[in-house]
């Protein structure tokens, strides 16, 4: 016995399944104005939808509003589906409700892109399915750019524009033990070695200098201070401050080469 799961208070165990026959002699019959042979095809490729938004569910949206712009593509493809094509209609169905999920995540996007750049990005993906048909081949970026008669780095910019973004803690590899995330393929520059070591020798070359120094160049270099400041706060001038502030500096680099 299917297990029950409800979306949108539908429980997807009851959902039917059409056989082919079936589907064709409805589909007839909703191209003849029945409205209820059109709500059967609906229900009846829900699972469908089912199966697709299943592949977005890494990013973190409610099931239950992906299924519902599911439906959506799945109605425009019941709509337009031609039965004089030798093709199935799940054929024909899943790219357009995958299409669907797919603006509706873009326009939901918290990173937002330009129209202009949209056009630029869908025109070279429009072009670029004509180019693999037509050559049986991937097009280069610049082959996308004479075709469509802009530059090639904004081919570039704009299909990297259109790209969803990926979290840092999505899994990329498991081969049975942890999995391998994102993160962990992404270098650190601020943890390097050689960093590490130069926060070393600086305090190093800190702890050489007297009160004074110190106090000088965390209130030039931590705190941003000018040496006008700095001199009015501990009572010196400013040609001082800027001499202690050199020969401090002297130091702490000699420890640090």
């Amino acid at each position: 016995m299917r297990n029950k799961v409800e979306i949108c208070g539908v429980d997807t165990s009851k959902l039917p399944v059409l056989k082919n026959e079936e589907m064709r002699e409805l589909f007839k019959e909703m191209q003849n104005g029945d409205l209820y042979a059109r709500e059967k095809l609906i229900n009846g490729n829900l699972r469908l939808v089912l199966s697709v938004i299943q592949r977005f569910n890494n990013r973190g949206e409610y099931v239950d509003d992906l299924f519902q712009v599911g439906c959506i593509g799945l109605m425009k493809s019941i709509d337009n589906f031609d039965l004089s094509q030798n093709v199935r209609f799940s054929t024909y169905a899943v790219p357009m409700i995958i299409g669907e999920i797919r603006r509706y995540l873009r326009d939901n996007n918290p990173i937002r892109v330009s129209r202009s750049l949209r056009d630029i990005a869908y025109k070279s993906l429009q072009i670029r399915e004509r180019l693999i048909a037509e050559t049986s081949k991937e097009p280069t970026a610049e082959e996308i750019a004479k075709e469509l008669g802009v530059p090639q780095e904004e081919i570039v910019f704009a299909l990297d524009a259109i790209q969803d973004p990926v979290s840092l803690f999505e899994p990329i590899y498991n081969d049975g033990g942890d999995p391998i995330y994102v993160m962990d393929q992404l270098s650190d520059e601020k943890n390097k070695d050689s960093n590490w070591i130069d926060e070393i020798a600086l305090k190093e070359g800190m702890r050489r200098l007297n009160e004074r120094e110190k106090m000088i160049l965390k209130k030039r270099f931590f705190q941003g201070k000018t040496q006008m400041e700095v001199a009015e706060e501990i009572g010196i001038s400013q040609a001082q401050v800027s001499r202690l502030e050199k020969a401090a500096i002297k130091v702490v680099a000699k420890n640090i080469q």
